[in-house]
Order: structure tokens, then sequence, then C-alpha cells
């Protein structure tokens, strides 16, 4: 199954409301996704990314995940 961009960024937009978001990826199975969001701010790189994968609510869940790979830059905004 395939994603699009527009439903990995307003799923990350939900959970982090004033997050600067970006999502690049044509064939979507594999994406890659920057987000820089004040409430990583204090937390390790493996939280962040914890959270921005807990924000997608199971899409990459498993075999029949809807999104197969993200390659995620996660930061904290200043």
């Amino acid at each position: 199954m395939a994603i699009e961009a527009s439903v990995i960024e307003n799923l990350i937009k939900e959970a982090f409301p004033t997050a600067d978001i970006e999502v690049d990826g044509a064939d979507g199975v594999h994406m890659s996704a920057t987000v820089t969001a004040s409430e990583f701010t204090g937390k390790s790189m493996v939280a962040q990314h914890r959270m921005v994968f807990a924000a997608l609510k199971g899409k990459m869940d498993g075999p029949n995940g809807e999104l197969h790979a993200l390659a995620l830059k996660t930061k904290a905004k200043a």
C-alpha cells in the first residue's frame, strides 16, 4: 500500500501543531521527513523519533503498514 506525503504531514502536524514539517517521496512507500518542533527540546534523538512515529498512528506498523520506510530527521525548534 502507498500513502501520500500530505497524509504523513497532516498526522505529524496534528501531534506537533507549531512544527516545521517537510515530507518528500514520490512512491508513497519510501519517504523522508524533516520535523523541527519545540516539543523536542531536551529530548534525545531517539525520543524525538519515537514521538514522530507515535504520531503516525500505526501507518508504519507491520507488513501491512501503508508506509514501509521513513528516513527521519528531527531537531528542536528554538
